[in-house]
């Protein structure tokens, strides 16, 4: 089992200050998490950040204690709940391995709240060290505490702290110059990741071909469409008689990926986002990106990215045209956005990329789906009613500009800080590209923080898991 921490960059910070409050001595907190399961993978997301007062703990530079019934409440609510329960405290002076002291007071206290809560999940122990940086371990069945293999920060900043291992010294050879360009360990950093890719068509199949060739150990694809005639001056690795035999999108991608004789693995979900089995592989992703084109879909996405704590990289294009005398149209100006979304701060709701009467005037689409597709189009192509519009090297662009985005939030390699640049705009016609700040926090998403996986799914009746 491959077990992910996943916190949010807000939350990151309240436990930093609290673990390190500059005396010298170590401090703790509990974190209660939600969860989600998915082909081998556990994400754990904080939920709650709960300190332990310093002034009833005893405290000392090495070593934390405290008092049972300060933390019996917060068990109470995770056995209510089902959550998982997390022990945090730190290392000031930097040690960056689990002490003896540690080893002592996990096998003590792992066990005891794995049979508080009851419930079959896994439960932890972290630490930080100053910086930020956290490492940990997790219990689930027995008693052998296993390495946490990724603890991750969402914020303008992507902070992934992989577990060391034995393999970390193996270089993948192609992967060199990248290292080289962004520096040694990127590549074996990707490796561990997964990343969801929603829509493999003009934009989602050269973002999925960037990623295999960064090196992400796994990518889920998530598409219900056949190839078709119109799909081929756009979608990669594609043919004439893919298109002949209707083959699904996510079938060509996958086999092209294995083709390349790469080390990335392809989970493809030949289905529409709004269904659980979508939901449940992107629910554990490392990183996800949208290349959607309703409402509805982005809106799902927020709310992934929200319950889950994982960082989301939503892709859009658009054509403005004029209508000229002769009924002909005319290309104005070529746009697109790439909307950067932090979990816990603002929404595509809160910056009026969607709207909520849309999301539901989509849910009825099946009911008049000619009015659905020409919603679809006039996202597409402004000032005209004309067939969704796709030009490969458009789509490239939006794709690679959020491919580098990702790049830039763990390698902070722009001028400009990440926390500075909510979401790029470019207009190829004005030859210009803008990054807009971040905007305020969205209330009505912000609660719903690191909850993991409820039931219905994201809290969506039509979400629901038939029961088993």
């Amino acid at each position: 089992m491959n077990v992910t921490l996943s916190i949010s960059a807000d939350q990151h910070a309240a436990l930093a200050d609290h673990l390190f409050p500059g005396d010298g001595l170590e401090a703790a907190a509990l974190l209660l998490c939600g969860g989600a399961e998915h082909s081998e993978r556990y994400r754990l997301s904080v939920r709650e950040v709960i300190v332990l007062e310093h002034g009833k703990c005893k405290r000392l530079q090495d070593r934390i204690s405290w008092p049972t019934d300060l933390i019996v409440p917060h068990l109470n609510h995770a056995e209510e709940l089902g959550l998982s329960v997390i022990k945090v405290h730190c290392h000031p002076g930097g040690f960056a391995e689990f002490s003896e002291v540690d080893d002592e007071g996990d096998r003590e206290l792992l066990p005891i709240i794995r049979s508080w809560v009851g419930a079959a999940i896994p439960h932890a122990s972290i630490v930080m060290l100053p910086g930020g940086r956290l490492f940990g371990r997790y219990l689930q069945d027995g008693y052998e505490m296993k390495p946490i293999d990724m603890v991750s920060v969402a914020g303008p900043d992507i902070r992934l702290f992989p577990a060391i291992t034995t393999a970390d010294g193996e270089i993948r050879y192609f992967g060199r110059s990248q290292d080289q360009a962004f520096g040694e360990g990127t590549t074996a950093t990707l490796g561990r990741l997964r990343a969801g890719i929603v829509g493999i068509s003009g934009t989602g199949s050269p973002l999925l071909e960037q990623l295999i060739r960064l090196g992400f150990g796994e990518i889920v694809i998530i598409d219900p469409d056949i190839i078709e005639d119109r799909n081929l001056n756009r979608i990669l690795n594609s043919t004439v008689a893919d298109a002949g035999a209707g083959r699904l999108k996510v079938d060509i991608a996958e086999a092209a990926a294995i083709a390349t004789g790469l080390p990335t693995k392809i989970i493809k979900v030949a289905s529409t986002l709004m269904s659980p089995a979508a939901i449940n592989a992107l629910s554990v992703c490392d990183v996800i990106f949208g290349c959607v084109d309703t409402h509805a879909g982005r809106f799902a996405m927020n709310l992934v990215s929200t319950f889950h704590i994982v960082p989301y990289f939503d892709v859009g294009v658009m054509l403005d045209a004029t209508e000229e005398a002769d009924g002909t149209g005319r290309v104005s100006d070529i746009l697109g956005t790439v909307h950067y979304i932090v979990p816990g701060r603002s929404s595509l709701i809160s910056r009026d990329v969607i709207s909520l009467q849309t999301v539901a005037a989509e849910g009825l689409a099946n009911s008049d789906p000619e009015a659905a597709a020409q919603q679809v189009r006039d996202k597409y192509f402004r000032g005209l009613t004309v067939s969704r519009p796709a030009v490969i090297s458009i789509n490239m662009f939006a794709a690679a500009l959020a491919v580098n985005d990702f790049l830039a939030r763990i390698h902070l390699y722009r001028q400009m800080p990440n926390g500075d640049v909510g979401s790029i705009e470019f207009s190829l016609g004005q030859l210009r590209l803008t990054a807009d700040e971040e905007q305020e926090d969205c209330a009505l998403l912000h609660p719903w923080v690191g909850h993991g996986k409820i039931s219905p799914l994201l809290g969506l009746p039509e979400l629901s898991e038939p029961r088993t």
